[in-house]
C-alpha cells in the first residue's frame, strides 16, 4: 500500500526489452533506498512494481506487458523522471490516501494554466470513469494523491501548489501528457454497490 505522497523523483537511465516485458533502471537517490530490498514494493509514477536488482547506483523493476498496456511506463524513455515513493510502513503518518498501486487507466493532459500561486491543469479521462472521479474527492495521479476541482462529462481539473511542482514530476506537464490514474477505491466501492443495488431494484 501506498499514500499518494511522493517521496522524490528519480531519474530512468536503463530500459531493456525482454520477452514479455521491459527492465527499468532507475537511478533512485540512496537516501531513500535504505532497507530497500529484493522483492519489496516501490511506486513508480504510482505503478506498484517489485525491486528485482539493485546496484550501487541503480534499482531494476521488471515491467510485464499487461502493466505496460495500462500505464504510461511503456512510453518512459532514458532520462525521463518519475515519481518514486516506499510502500507505507506502518506507525508512519498517512499524509494522502491509501492507494494500491494498481493503475485504471490513464488521463491526458488537455491544458495547462500557469498563475503566480499554483498550476491548473485540466485532463481528460475515458467518461467511464468519470463516476468514480468526484469534485473534492481524491484521485491517484502519477502516483500523487490530489484533490479533484471542476468537472466536465469526460474532465477534472486539479490545482497543483508549488511544493507539489516541485517535489513530483508533474511540473513536466505539457498539452498530451498522459497520466497514470488510480481510483479512490471507497469512492469506487460506493458507486458500483449502489449501481448494483439499483439494477436488483429494477429486477425485482
Amino acid at each position: 500500500m501506498f499514500t499518494g505522497i511522493v517521496q522524490t523523483t528519480a531519474d530512468v537511465v536503463s530500459i531493456k526489452k525482454q520477452h514479455g516485458l521491459k527492465q527499468f533502471g532507475i537511478a533512485i537517490n540512496p537516501e531513500f533506498c535504505e532497507n530497500l530490498l529484493r522483492g519489496a514494493s516501490v511506486a513508480v509514477n504510482g505503478v506498484c512494481l517489485t525491486v528485482t536488482e539493485q546496484t550501487h547506483d541503480k534499482v531494476f523493476f521488471d515491467v510485464m506487458e499487461e502493466t505496460l498496456r495500462v500505464t504510461n511506463l511503456d512510453d518512459l524513455k532514458e532520462t525521463d523522471t518519475v515519481n518514486i515513493e516506499r510502500s507505507l510502513a506502518f506507525g508512519h503518518e498517512i499524509g494522502g490516501h491509501i492507494l494500491s498501486g494498481h493503475i485504471h487507466t490513464q488521463a491526458k493532459v488537455i491544458s495547462v494554466d500557469n498563475t503566480v500561486d499554483n498550476c491548473k491543469l485540466t485532463l481528460e479521462v475515458d467518461a467511464h470513469w468519470m463516476k468514480y472521479i468526484l469534485y473534492k474527492g481524491f484521485i491517484g495521479v502519477n502516483g500523487c494523491s490530489l484533490t479533484v476541482g471542476n468537472l466536465t462529462e469526460n474532465t477534472f481539473e486539479l490545482y497543483l501548489i508549488p511544493e507539489t511542482l516541485k517535489l513530483t514530476n508533474l511540473s513536466e506537464a505539457g498539452s498530451g501528457t498522459l497520466f497514470n490514474i488510480e481510483i479512490d477505491s471507497q469512492t469506487q466501492t460506493i458507486v458500483d454497490t449502489v449501481e448494483r443495488v439499483l439494477a436488483e431494484k429494477k429486477l425485482s
